[in-house]
């Protein structure tokens, strides 16, 4: 099983690649490489490393089933739940985390562990979920990390509407950095919500007047002075309202309230002059902003109040016809959502190339629809269901590509069958020629023979042939007839003859023994061999015995798959239609919400116009 420091080692490196944050916290400089000792953990890892999670996924799960990550179980575990929380399946993450980190992680990493579960809940949705995690944070966190997690605490408190629970929290925030102002600001949205504007004017009116850093500070002094000139405002102090308005940037993104806003703090004035300026710069601008299309209505308004009344009705008119146009253009987007085309626009302008936690939106599909993304694509709730949407897609085209690997599978398997039935008889016709016991039975008689020869000293058994040849010659010699004479001649053959045969006999009998070693070594190699021969006898008979049960077993596996895989896109198709139904209603939802309020201006624009006309009758009967 792995150390606590190699399981230590394996959860830093989780928090620093999948830890959804800018400011992703660094792996300790000190810590173990990890060892890989089971060959498919390192395949799972090399998938791991390029992001690719999705296969990791798959071949960590595949290697669990079949008990191959011994060596890694705890390690396998921490990285699955990891690859959980990048996917998004938050719990699924969360109860690995919990089960594995309770007594094996120390107590540093293990809070970190609960706050980045805990900002990744608070994204979804789960304030409880989010509160609780954070809750399990036992020690004290990093000085970046312990600001996050006080100020991701407050704001869900502010969400659940105990503003002054979370007031208490961060009253006394120390240090000066940017997260001081994130806690001022927060304070002052509290004190707003709970009807305490007063308090909240004089932290908002500091954050307005400060002098920014970087562009998160920027962005965060125009909404403090948004927040506080529009709190201004419903609290009838439309001349201290200006001021901080007038100090949100022209060209930021909260540019267009602020004018609307000022031109509504003159307007309260009776200044309906100069309210017209801010007013008529918001007409130019995009008519998807309300505040754009609340100004179209008070800039007539307001030339009604300056006695305008020709120049109105006209203002009152454009209006009326720029409603109506924006309208038909939700409505003719609102089919194109229903049809579940736009959808597909995303998959086919962006390929599946990745999936999971980290995957963004790089352009948005072509089409009169577009402008309209913008503002739900803003949205966490869209973004997130987008993805999932995605997610689902790749899922199903992978299970699609997972059928057709099947039919390839199948082919292979029919294609080995085929060959293994050609081939048996030819295998079953040799075996049937090789006698092996016969082979036993004739080494075993050799063995013997060796043994007597041994024994005997037998030293012309163990000649060549051509010196058996040459001693049946030399022994034949000695047998003729005529070397029996007594005369010189016949005497001096007869010497010759056994000095040939001595010297024969002598070189036998002294290479005798190494002939003997040399035999012995070969019968016992040879019986090596039959001993081989037998063992490979008896697993060609098994595998004869049990090839036959394996193509079975793959059959059914193989053939066993088309369903499971058609049964599992059943499933994904399923969510598939499901997802694209909450992401219809999302959008449906929310271009409906535009077109109720228009449909509200452009009623408003009507009895605006009416009575304008109606003014202007009057004023025509009095003069007749």
């Amino acid at each position: 099983m792995p150390s606590g420091r190699s399981l230590l080692s394996c959860l830093c490196l989780l928090l620093v690649l999948i830890a959804p944050t800018d400011r992703a916290v660094a792996a300790d400089n000190d810590r173990e490489p990890i060892v890989v000792q089971d060959p498919q953990y390192g395949e799972v890892l090399f998938y791991f490393y390029q992001d690719d999670y999705f296969p990791a996924i798959v071949r960590l799960l595949a290697a669990k089933d079949r008990q191959q990550l011994e060596q890694h179980a705890d390690e396998a575990e921490l990285l699955l739940g990891g690859m959980f929380l990048s996917y998004g399946h938050h719990l699924e993450a969360a109860e690995i985390f919990e089960r594995l980190l309770a007594d094996n992680v120390d107590s540093e990493i293990r809070d970190r562990t609960w706050f980045f579960l805990a900002k990744i809940w608070y994204q979804r949705g789960y304030l409880d979920k989010s509160q609780q995690a954070l809750s399990y944070v036992e020690g004290e966190l990093p000085k970046n990390l312990q600001r996050e997690a006080l100020m991701l605490d407050a704001q869900i408190l502010i969400d659940a509407g105990e503003y002054d629970a979370a007031i208490a929290k961060l009253t006394n925030w120390k240090g000066k950095t940017e997260w001081a102002s994130y806690a001022k600001f927060n304070i002052g949205v509290a004190l707003v919500r709970s009807g305490r504007v007063d308090e909240a004017a004089k932290l908002l009116e500091d954050l307005g007047n400060l002098d920014p850093f970087n562009s998160e500070l920027m962005s965060l002094r125009d909404k403090a002075n948004l927040a506080l000139g529009y709190a201004l405002l419903q609290d009838g102090q439309p001349l201290a309202a200006k001021p901080p308005l007038q100090r949100v940037r022209l060209e930021g993104p909260f540019s267009n309230k602020a004018l609307l806003g000022v031109g509504w703090a003159d307007a309260e004035m009776n200044n309906y002059q100069r309210a017209l300026v801010p007013w008529m710069e918001l007409r130019s601008r995009d008519l998807l902003d309300s505040a754009v299309q609340e100004s179209m209505l008070a800039i007539p308004y307001a030339m009604a109040q300056l006695d305008s009344i020709s120049q109105a009705a006209d203002h009152y008119l454009n209006a009326i016809e720029a409603f109506y146009e924006e309208t038909n253009r939700l409505d003719r987007t609102i089919g194109h959502i229903e049809s579940g085309q736009l959808f597909d626009d995303f998959l086919a302008d962006d390929p599946l190339d990745s999936t999971g936690w980290f995957w963004r939106l790089e352009e948005l599909p072509e089409g009169p629809e577009g402008r309209y993304l913008f503002h739900l694509l803003a949205t966490h709730e869209f973004q997130e269901g987008l993805k999932n949407y995605r997610d689902l897609s790749y899922l199903y085209r992978n299970l699609d590509d997972w059928q057709q690997n099947v039919e390839v599978y199948a082919n292979m398997l029919e294609t080995r069958r085929e060959a293994y039935a050609v081939r048996l008889p030819r295998i079953e016709d040799a075996l049937a020629r090789a006698d092996l016991d016969e082979m036993v039975s004739r080494k075993l008689e050799f063995d013997s023979t060796l043994n007597n020869i041994e024994e005997s000293n037998d030293w012309l058994a163990l000649a060549t042939r051509s010196e058996f040849e040459m001693w049946g010659e030399i022994t034949g010699l000695e047998s003729t007839p005529a070397l029996a004479a007594n005369i010189p001649e016949a005497a001096e053959v007869r010497d010759k003859i056994a000095l040939l045969k001595g010297v024969l006999q002598w070189e036998l009998e002294g290479e005798f023994g190494d002939r003997l070693w040399r035999i012995r070594r070969n019968l016992r190699q040879a019986g090596e061999a039959l001993v081989d021969a037998q063992r490979s006898r008896r697993q060609i008979d098994e595998t004869m015995r049990t090839e036959p049960v394996y193509f079975d077993e793959l059959s059914n596996r193989v053939y066993g798959l088309t369903p499971r895989i058609e049964g599992m896109k059943m499933r994904v198709g399923d969510a598939l239609a499901q997802q694209r139904a909450f992401l219809q209603a999302i959008a449906v939802g929310e271009l409906r919400a535009q077109k109720q309020r228009l449909d509200i201006y452009t009623v408003q624009a009507r009895f605006a116009l009416a009575a304008i006309y109606d003014i202007a009758a009057t004023v025509g009967e009095v003069s007749e």
